[in-house]
């Protein structure tokens, strides 16, 4: 059995990328060159995100979250290309929001086929700092 934290990591994180990295090279004129620097990946990995080759995960997708999702996206990326905020920080207040929404608990019952356990279920997380 998975523990929570492996399930963000494959399938929660890579949508984060994929999401704040095309909001930064579309809304923010960032080039996948920079991108790239800011998330610690090549610029090929980037081009993937773009390219929708990595990152997509349905279950966010079609969720009732997913506009407020995109809004905390938005804000992450909007945090990052003014240098207000690193991405480190933004990719794990995401998470958290994730986590807080339900959004987790969710994946965890489909991709292992149980109830999650209470740490996948946190919803007294404060969402925005």
């Amino acid at each position: 059995m998975k523990i929570p934290c492996e399930l963000v990591v494959w399938y929660v994180l890579p949508t984060i990328r994929r999401e704040v990295a095309k909001e930064l090279v579309k809304t923010h004129g960032m080039s996948q060159a920079q991108v790239a620097k800011k998330f610690g990946v090549t610029d090929a990995a980037i081009s993937q995100y773009l390219k929708k080759k990595r990152g997509e995960n349905q279950l966010i997708e079609e969720s009732s979250q997913y506009e407020m999702f995109l809004e905390e996206i938005k804000l992450a990326a909007e945090r990052i290309a003014d240098n207000s905020s690193e991405f480190v920080n933004e990719m794990c207040r995401i998470c958290t929001v994730v986590k807080s929404t339900g959004l987790l608990a969710k994946i965890y019952e489909v991709q292992m086929g149980c109830k999650p356990p209470v740490c996948a279920c946190d919803k007294s997380i404060t969402i925005r700092d």
